[in-house]
């Protein structure tokens, strides 16, 4: 019995059914021998070599870097507000002291604001800004200037360490003196 395959036009007719896999096999193998598809320069292994240290020491920098701390963070919000933040008018409207998860006294600064017709209220704490607001100096029901993000309009500060937006009294506005008034109804009497 003679076994013909794809391969055995190179080989000839194979005698027996039992090697006519094995004979396959050899000679799909002879073909494929000179056509290796791993084959590995010195420059390769070393830039491969070199990208997994580069990986590996990417990773252990990850897992040991300094994390920022909370108190960090808002620092660090409040000085891009202070330099970046639109301007807007507000009300403080109280001034409240909270137990932080941790047992600490914070002081709150709680204030409101309007932006495009949406109200927004609002609170900040300025346990460590006690040098620029001082709470018992803080005059609840007074006018304050907010700065928020324009992109995230309740990210908002009113006082920063550089900045603040409290006011020390409210404005004065320009009126009419006595003599003034009588000067106009003189004239208005006299225009009849």
């Amino acid at each position: 019995m003679q076994c013909t395959s794809v391969f055995s036009f190179f080989q000839g007719p194979v005698e027996s059914q039992s090697t006519c896999g094995i004979l396959e096999l050899r000679i799909a193998f002879r073909f494929l021998s000179p056509m290796t598809f791993l084959r590995l320069n010195p420059w390769e292994a070393a830039a491969g070599v070199a990208l997994v240290a580069c990986a590996t020491a990417g990773a252990v920098w990850w897992m040991r870097r300094r994390r920022p701390t909370a108190e960090e963070i808002e620092r660090a919000r409040r000085a891009l507000l202070a330099h970046t933040g639109r301007l807007v008018d507000g009300m403080l409207l109280d001034i409240c002291e909270m137990e932080a998860e941790d047992g600490r006294k914070l002081t709150m600064l709680v204030y409101n604001y309007r932006i495009g017709g949406v109200d927004y209220e609002c609170s900040q704490d300025i346990t460590l800004l006690n040098e620029i607001a001082n709470p018992p100096e803080i005059r609840l029901g007074f006018p304050c200037t907010v700065r928020y993000h324009q992109g995230n309009p309740q990210n908002s500060i009113v006082v920063a360490e550089g900045w603040t937006g409290l006011r020390a009294n409210l404005p004065e506005f320009p009126s009419f003196g006595a003599g003034k008034t009588a000067k106009m109804q003189s004239s208005s009497s006299l225009s009849h």
